[in-house]
């Protein structure tokens, strides 16, 4: 297979970037130890891409100061990120020479966060560019309903991407919907306006116990926040945290039952919803994902899931295995968009339901597991 080189020639990125990405952009999940009040520049011979999640890096050789060899690794965005971006791994070939410029690391001098590169004589590529044509997915030819009558949800869904665009103001740009990059970097909407149009965060009302919780919840820690130490949080927030595809896959098993077996494609975890049981089993063993059973009122399906292991919620926020989380998915054929209304409640942390919706679309790019090495320089073992 020939490498793809010429993915960063100056042409390819004409035609394929969808709005000027060329400043620092703000990273999804905070910079951590980086110092992003401080620049850098590095280079070398590149000699790994780790396409991976939460965060992939790029490991370079470069020459220190006393001309010794220096193994860098060097942060860039989640794996499920750049390949919706139309990131391949065959866009970086090792041996390469790299050129660099990002924040350095606060303790570590062999780490740097990546804002822009260069591989060769290619032209600079930004960690948020977009190499993804604008084409809207087809869906004229996708039956509405399956055999037996049941709204098709099989397929997959992801919640639609942000792009960092700059704005007429200028200034370093902001994170707002792919559909909505064009009317902000023209003015025709505000980045207030554009907030004001998305989902509203859930707000967590805590009881005692749960703001203690809170409180005391380290959010960079692996030991407290799954998501360092690549497990999965709930099945609330890894919907739609980092903007995973997921699968849904509605099928009868060999037993005849009905089932809805989802794959969340952050950390591919599996979870299936038996459709049409009347009650949860009384012999439940807690885990992530918990019980789901579901039913469907008109078009929409009805989830109810208990059976939960204590964990997080959303970080701060922890639940206990009274966690009861109920799920309303309804798709509109129209524009073929999937909300899920949810709301889940915990007498021992929440003392208010935590409940808002998300959109999903079927997604432009398909399904792909996507290995987990959290690669983060303080996270690793001494």
């Amino acid at each position: 297979m020939m490498p793809k080189t010429n993915i960063f020639s100056r042409p390819a990125i004409a035609a394929a970037v969808l709005a000027g990405l060329s400043t620092p952009a703000l990273a999804h999940h905070g910079f951590g130890l980086f110092q992003m009040e401080e620049e850098g520049t590095w280079s070398g011979t590149l000699t790994k891409m780790n396409l991976v999640n939460p965060h992939s890096y790029m490991e370079l050789d470069s020459v220190g100061e006393n001309g010794e060899i220096v193994h860098m690794r060097c942060e860039m965005r989640a794996a499920s990120l750049l390949r919706r971006a139309g990131w391949d791994t065959d866009m970086f070939v090792v041996g390469a020479h790299v050129e660099i410029y990002g924040r350095p690391h606060r303790d570590d001098p062999t780490a740097c966060y990546i804002e822009t590169f260069t591989l060769d004589d290619s032209v600079e590529v930004n960690r948020n560019d977009q190499f993804v044509t604008d084409a809207p997915v087809d869906f004229s030819n996708r039956p509405l309903r399956l055999a037996d009558g049941q709204i098709n949800l099989s397929g997959d869904w992801a919640v639609e991407q942000l792009v960092l665009t700059i704005g007429p103001e200028g200034g370093n740009g902001s994170m707002v919907p792919r559909s909505l990059t064009e009317a902000f970097a023209s003015g025709e909407l505000t980045i207030e306006e554009i907030r004001a149009m998305q989902p509203p965060r859930p707000q967590a009302v805590y009881t005692e116990e749960g703001e203690a919780a809170a409180q005391a919840f380290d959010r960079r820690s692996p030991e407290d926040n799954p998501w360092f130490a690549c497990k999965p949080t709930s099945i609330i927030r890894d919907w739609t945290a980092d903007w995973p595809i997921n699968r849904f896959v509605q099928r009868i098993t060999a037993e005849g039952e009905a089932v809805i077996d989802i794959t969340y494609g952050l950390y591919n975890f599996e979870r299936r919803i038996h459709v049409g049981m009347e009650a949860h089993p009384a012999d439940l063993e807690p885990s992530y994902s918990g019980h789901s059973i579901g039913r469907w009122e008109g078009d929409t399906l009805v989830v109810d899931t208990i059976g939960f292991a204590a964990g997080v919620l959303s970080p701060p926020t922890r639940n206990s295995e009274q966690l009861h989380i109920v799920e309303r998915f309804t798709l509109d054929p129209e524009t073929m968009s999937l909300t899920r209304e949810y709301t889940a409640t915990d007498p021992v942390y929440l003392a208010e339901p935590y409940e808002s919706y998300d959109v999903m679309y079927l997604s432009d790019v398909p399904f792909q597991p996507a290995e987990c090495v959290d690669m983060t320089p303080e996270f690793q073992p001494e």
